[in-house]
């Protein structure tokens, strides 16, 4: 019973930006049960989401309105929430690429042939 205690202890004494146990309960939520955390992961965690709070914060101040408002708060936020839709770009692309890659190859295929039977 006091190992809860001692690390809320810790966790009071050490520098983090955030409360842990709400950042730990939602990493618990989408992990699988059997799963254990390690300390330094979630302080990883805790910092990595301080940078991100501070890199939106520092593009919602860039706005020379004095209110932040939610509009702006999206815009701030666009890129971190566009990377699935970026993923999936990046697949289409790619696999346009290999087919224009199959079309130059038989074209070469084509080329030499042509040029061989002469």
């Amino acid at each position: 019973m006091n190992e809860p205690v001692e690390e809320e202890v810790d966790e009071e004494k050490s520098n983090l930006p955030f409360p842990m146990a709400p950042i730990v309960r939602v990493m618990k939520s989408n992990l699988d049960a059997h799963k254990l955390i390690r300390k330094q992961v979630k302080e990883q965690m805790n910092l990595w989401l301080a940078k991100i709070c501070s890199e939106v914060s520092k593009e919602m101040n860039i706005s020379p309105y004095p209110t932040v408002d939610v509009p702006l708060f999206r815009q701030a936020i666009q890129k971190y929430e566009n990377v699935e839709e970026l993923k999936r770009e990046k697949e289409r692309i790619v696999v346009a690429m290999q087919k224009i890659k199959l079309d130059c190859d038989s074209l070469i295929r084509d080329l030499g042939h042509k040029f061989d039977d002469e």
